[in-house]
């Protein structure tokens, strides 16, 4: 049965829907998205051009030029203002009026992705994929994806006139980023989870909805920015505004999904981004940045862990560089390395220094802590690495080759010494980065620059420090 956009709209438009019964009725193929309706007369109290030939809006023609649209359907009170501020226009790479998915978390961000790409003329709808529901989202202001974060987005999509759809991701999301991340805490690595959403959800089920929707693009409101190469793949570079840089959590993208991902906000500040979202009347203007981890409650990652792990909150020891016994502790849940509070020990220095975790050996339920320089890390193997650079990774000579690197999304990119040899990644630091921990990201750059390139990127699997008498494993990494 073939489904027009009206109904489409009625039957799906801000309700829940599993991915499985969209694929299965194929609703999405038969969307009948009438551009006239979506995209003229932005701004105006009413079309005065409707059914004449020197129509000067943006809808559609014959093609001896007359408005095809009749006058009554043309008339419509405005919602959004129009923005008579220039903004840098994003790199889309595409055709006039092409159909582009958004990703809408609810926040300020990808809202104004859908209104700035709505603006330029693209068919745009809007996908939420609700992740996870638990109470304490409704009220809290620094998540996405849950509670009132899907009201703020179906509100925007409202007001722009343009489909939007909620699908029901909790499962999906439970199960390949939330339980990870708990049996990766309980193992004694520090995960990052946005990381483990983008590759395993968001650059993967959401490309899938926006290809069953018959998008020419899927656009998200990273800050991060691609461009066409002279090969004719896209490229992956830092964004414009250094501090909202997200390249970091989104090194794993793959060269097919670079291809049809947008991100129109890569050439923009923040600051930009908030006053064009005012000018817009958007009430999500100034809507706060999603800060904590979004399906931790009030940020308690240990709780969470505990629950779904109940073995790794075993009791231990805490235990200096040598061995020496120095306190208790509750279990290994509760430490990341480079931590410094909470250690809970009666002798709060090492020979005048304060205390610091430096490794965590969670088979042994122990912690291990040492002064501040034994935190410093020169050479760190890698696993899992995604390469998005030029030319292929085998080809790296036995030489190594001069990148730069980001061992934490809160630190700018270090220069730094890449090696591949028998399916093994490891990275030299040219200088020393202190705190580095298994399970982290270690990202590439081709250079320190503001707006460098990402080459890719992969996860930590041991980091050696600048003092270590014995090598890094043999076979620690493997490059893909």
């Amino acid at each position: 049965m073939r489904i027009r956009a009206a109904e489409a709209e009625r039957a799906y438009a801000g309700k829940a829907r599993p991915v499985a019964a969209l694929e299965r009725d194929r609703f999405a193929r038969d969307l009948q998205i009438e551009i006239a309706e979506r995209n003229i007369g932005i701004g105006l109290v009413e079309c005065n051009d409707a059914g004449k030939t020197s129509c000067s809006n943006r809808c559609e023609r014959s093609a001896e030029g007359e408005c095809l649209i009749p006058a009554p359907r043309l008339r419509r009170t405005p919602t959004i203002p129009l923005m008579h501020t220039p903004l840098p226009l994003p790199s889309l790479d595409l055709p006039p009026k092409a159909r582009v998915v958004v990703g809408m978390s609810g926040g300020v961000d990808s809202s104004f992705s859908s209104t700035f790409l709505h603006e330029l003329g693209y068919q745009v709808i809007g996908v939420t994929l609700q992740l996870y529901d638990h109470g304490a989202a409704v009220a809290r202001g620094k998540t996405c994806c849950a509670g009132r974060d899907i009201h703020d987005a179906r509100d925007v999509a409202a007001r722009l006139g343009i489909p939007h759809y909620v699908l029901d991701f909790e499962s999906r999301f439970r199960e390949r980023v939330v339980v990870p991340f708990a049996e990766a805490y309980a193992a004694g690595s520090t995960p990052v989870p946005c990381i483990a959403c983008n590759q395993r959800i968001k650059f993967a089920d959401l490309i899938d909805i926006a290809r069953d929707l018959g998008a020419d693009a899927l656009a998200t409101g990273h800050y991060v920015q691609s461009r066409r190469e002279p090969d004719g793949s896209r490229g992956l570079y830092r964004a414009r505004d250094a501090e909202r840089d997200q390249s970091y959590f989104l090194f794993g993208t793959t060269p097919p999904q670079l291809d049809l991902v947008r991100f129109p906000l890569g050439g923009l500040t923040k600051a930009e981004v908030r006053e064009m979202a005012r000018k817009y009347g958007l009430s999500i203007a100034d809507k706060p940045d999603s800060q904590d981890i979004c399906f931790v409650p009030e940020g308690h990652y240990s709780d969470l862990v505990a629950r779904l792990k109940p073995d790794a909150a075993v009791p231990g020891n805490i235990v200096d560089l040598n061995g020496r016994v120095l306190g208790r502790h509750a279990g290994v849940i509760h430490y990341t390395i480079g931590q410094r509070r909470g250690l809970g020990l009666a002798d709060r220095t090492l020979k005048g220094e304060p205390h610091y975790v430096v490794r965590i050996d969670a088979a042994r339920a122990e912690i291990v802590v040492g002064p501040r320089a034994a935190l410093a890390i020169k050479t760190i193997a890698l696993r899992d690495v995604n390469w998005i650079g030029p030319g292929r990774l085998e080809d790296v000579s036995e030489a190594g080759l001069e990148i730069a690197v980001r061992v934490r999304s809160t630190r700018p990119p270090a220069p730094a010494l890449l090696t591949y040899s028998a399916g093994c990644v490891g990275v030299s630091l040219l200088g020393e980065e202190s705190g580095v921990a298994p399970g982290q990201a270690c990202v590439f750059y081709d250079s320190v620059d503001r707006e460098a390139r990402v080459l890719g990127g992969g996860f930590i699997v041991k980091a050696e420090p600048a003092n270590a008498t014995e090598p890094l494993p043999a076979r620690a990494a493997s490059g893909r």
